[in-house]
């Protein structure tokens, strides 16, 4: 752990062999002293930072790490008085230049010399076990969930198509034809419910694939929602222009992206001028569910809404669930679908005055179904 020894050829050479362990973990691994400063950190330690090692040593521990209610000092201090090491799990921690990640931390005090005690504290971030393991729980809601309503359409196709046709017979044998007016009203609601129940079903035919330029599509859709909503909403650019052209089918890459960016519009207080941002990045050696990909093109749609209400964040994507009071719930479920075609996940995140709906589609498309 780099602790001081008096040096001898055996003792230096041991340290250089700790040294270059510790430089190979993918675990953070910081060393401080007894007053909290900052004796060593390892290179996985300066990857997370984003600064070498010599910009930091000497720094004080709350002055690099910010937890939760400003207590990092007080439990180091306490590791150190009582001598007895202490884990916190999926602890938020701000890093400089405004980043937040989730780690799991354990701090453990050792003795340096003879009265001279230091804490050794290890840092393992479980922001991507988290992300794949919510990607995963998506997936498998999502097939679930088109399991069941394939499942219950099949059960209600049948009955309403012969509760339709009973409803013609009866209006061809009817002698008042003012009484029709009851039987078409039977023939309207049927016809409504088969709409929903394909709706809920989505497409029927393969994807046609062929390559396109996100941007072209974004700017697509950008156009139809301006021409909606007027001036009540500005929609905002931030486009990547090193994403090169996906292979996707482009009717239903826009229907997915229009359901979400009408959906962002519909949340926007209609009393001010709401503002939706669409920004294109590139992420590299990104997975999405059990798949690892080079290249993913990220698509955020940004509102500065009211936010999403807690009790359905969960369940949002399920068909009838409304963000929102208008529409019928059924915009999400139906944009999750497309996008899981071309092999790829729609993901939110929300808090007052901001939602974000990011859509991942692998450049490379291995699993769009062709």
């Amino acid at each position: 752990m780099l602790i001081e020894y008096p040096m001898n050829d055996t003792s230096k050479s041991l340290n250089d062999c700790r040294k270059r362990i510790l430089d190979n973990l993918s675990t953070v691994v910081l060393l401080f002293d007894q007053n909290l400063r900052l004796l060593y950190m390892n290179q996985a330690s300066e990857i997370m930072f984003g600064v070498s090692a010599r910009h930091m040593l000497g720094m004080e521990a709350g002055s690099m790490i910010q937890c939760p209610g400003g207590q990092l000092d007080a439990k180091l201090i306490q590791a150190l008085t009582t001598g007895h090491p202490i884990t916190e799990r999926e602890v938020p921690v701000s890093l400089p230049h405004n980043q937040t990640i989730t780690v799991d931390c354990a701090v453990i005090p050792f003795s340096r010399r003879v009265g001279e005690s230091g804490l050794l504290i290890e840092i393992q971030q479980i922001d991507r076990h988290l992300r794949i393991s919510r990607e995963e729980h998506l997936l498998t809601q999502h097939q679930a969930t088109r399991d069941l309503v394939r499942g219950l359409a099949h059960e209600i196709k049948n009955p309403l198509g012969g509760l339709r046709g009973a409803a013609q017979l009866l209006e061809a044998e009817l002698p008042d034809p003012s009484l029709r007016e009851y039987t078409q009203i039977i023939i309207d609601e049927a016809d409504r419910l088969q709409t929903l129940l394909d709706r809920m079903l989505g497409p029927n035919k393969l994807p046609k694939l062929a390559e396109v330029n996100i941007h072209t599509l974004l700017e697509r859709v950008r156009q139809l929602v301006l021409a909606e909503s007027g001036s009540r909403v500005e929609i905002a650019r931030d486009y990547d222009p090193s994403i090169p052209d996906l292979y996707l089918d482009s009717d239903r890459i826009i229907q997915a992206l229009l359901n979400i960016v009408r959906n962002g519009a519909q949340a926007l207080s209609k009393g001010s001028r709401g503002r939706i941002l669409l920004r294109t990045r590139i992420l590299r050696q990104f997975t999405i569910g059990h798949h690892r990909h080079k290249l993913v093109a990220q698509i955020d749609v940004e509102d500065n809404g009211p936010g999403i209400p807690e009790a359905i964040r969960e369940k949002l994507f399920y068909p009838m669930v409304k963000a929102s009071e208008e529409g019928q719930g059924l915009g999400l479920s139906i944009s999750q679908f497309l996008i899981n075609l071309h092999g790829g996940l729609v993901e939110c995140q929300s808090r007052q005055g901001c939602t974000t709906f990011s859509v991942l589609l692998p450049v490379e498309n291995p699993n769009a179904q062709k």
